[in-house]
């Protein structure tokens, strides 16, 4: 289960034209846990909502954590209710950070790749290279110079030399050419890019045709992908730890079937981004429809996610 911390907002300011940015500290004024660059942390919002936002601070600060949120009108009311009702004084529970971004160690250059709001956890990594002086450059795109994010802070950093801003409404001349960008893949070069899902497969995709080797490249999504469910049928989870055989519908998730039957297993942004209810897998071959693991670990077959993930045999046992 989730340890939460009692937070206040100690600071709320528009980062950019539909984003607000947020500085948590902790109630009691104690340090922050640790965190590296790439980590998440859950948020619970006034609503009762759980969402992951990727903090954007120096990495080595335990006062406070900063994290940035995009008001999406047309989501499921996490954005809205953190815009609307978090202010200077509010308090909020979060969890410790968690990393499934994380930089690779004893890369010789870095290519930093941030679409709109994902721009975020390539803030920290920006901060973490700088201080560690490594090699890097870091690429952000944007709608408009209105909607791009910690603009100032980005113009104000010691690293502004190697930020490189695109906007769709720009001259065609400054556009984000993934081709150029991406046209030598070096060994010890890794990239990272995080934003929007068709600006990640148009960079995964250009990266792929040109050679990059898939142990460069690091992705964060921020929301699962659209799923056609028509052909779901039913499938029987075993509780691989007491023979418990539990049914799961059509159209029901794992974690909603093994909740009416007791089970409770953690889960927060039930669209398989953040890892929280990730499940061991022993027997059985998993469906799995995630945007967390890698190619590799899907291969593997060992894991899955409960809350969109199913199974593509009869039976799926897992670790429970």
């Amino acid at each position: 289960m989730t340890e939460w911390i009692e937070a206040r907002v100690a600071r709320r300011e528009a980062a950019a034209e539909g984003i607000a940015a947020f500085e948590l500290r902790r109630a009691d004024g104690g340090e922050l846990p640790a965190f590296t660059a790439g980590s998440h942390i859950d948020v619970e919002l006034p609503n009762g909502a759980v969402r992951q936002y990727s903090l954007c601070n120096p990495p080595g600060e335990r006062a406070r954590y900063e994290i940035g949120v995009l008001l999406e009108p047309q989501g499921r009311g996490g954005s809205r209710c953190a815009h609307e009702q978090l202010a200077v004084g509010s308090t909020l529970r979060i969890s410790a950070p968690k990393n499934h971004f994380a930089l690779a160690d004893g890369a010789r250059h870095s290519i930093l790749l941030a679409g709109g709001i994902g721009v975020t956890p390539i803030l920290a990594m920006a901060e973490a290279l700088t201080a560690a002086d490594a090699s890097f450059e870091m690429h952000y795109g944007t709608r408009s110079r209105a909607r791009t994010a910690f603009a100032e802070r980005l113009a104000a950093a010691p690293y502004a030399s190697r930020v490189h801003l695109h906007h769709d409404d720009g001259p065609d001349a400054q556009k984000f050419d993934a081709a150029r960008v991406l046209a030598s893949p070096q060994p010890g070069t890794h990239l990272y890019v995080c934003g929007p899902k068709g600006y990640i497969d148009h960079v995964l995709g250009s990266a792929r045709r040109l050679g990059w080797a898939e142990a460069s490249l690091h992705v964060e999504y921020f929301a699962g992908a659209v799923i056609d469910h028509r052909a779901d049928g039913p499938f029987e989870i075993v509780l691989g730890r007491s023979g418990r055989r539990v049914t799961v519908a059509a159209g029901e998730t794992v974690i909603a079937a093994l909740a009416a039957q007791g089970v409770e297993v953690p889960v927060s942004c039930e669209q398989g981004v953040c890892g929280t209810c990730v499940l061991r897998v022993t027997g059985g071959t998993p469906d799995h429809r995630d945007m967390l693991f890698s190619d590799a670990e899907r291969a593997a077959n060992d894991q899955f996610t409960p809350c969109c993930s199913r199974s593509k045999t009869p039976q799926l046992t897992v670790d429970l």
